[in-house]
Parts: C-alpha cells; sequence; structure tokens
C-alpha cells in the first residue's frame, strides 16, 4: 500500500485569514467612528479652508 503524503500549501493566505483581518479591521473602524470622522472633517477643512489660498493678483 502507498501512504498519502500530506503537502501542505504555504503559499499566499487563505480565506479565512483574509475574512478574520476584515473582521478586526471593520470592529476597529466601528470602534473608533466618532474619532476617526472628527479626523477626517479636520483634515478635509484644513484641504479646503479658503483663507489659506493665496491671491497671485
Amino acid at each position: 500500500m502507498r501512504k498519502r503524503i500530506k503537502r501542505k500549501n504555504k503559499k499566499g493566505m487563505g480565506t479565512v485569514e483574509i475574512v478574520i483581518i476584515i473582521a478586526v479591521l471593520v470592529s476597529l473602524a466601528l470602534l473608533f467612528r466618532e474619532g476617526l470622522m472628527s479626523y477626517g472633517k479636520k483634515i478635509i477643512n484644513y484641504c479646503f479652508d479658503e483663507t489659506k489660498i493665496q491671491s497671485a493678483f
């Protein structure tokens, strides 16, 4: 009788690992939702602040 050799696939990441990573990222985003939204608003307000634009005329 021949023995079956189990080969482990070590290439890349499996579906389960990707799902776990996505779940962790989503839970962190939900946990820190208010802080992330206020940080994003500050960045957007800073980028589109018209008082920082210098007039060439």
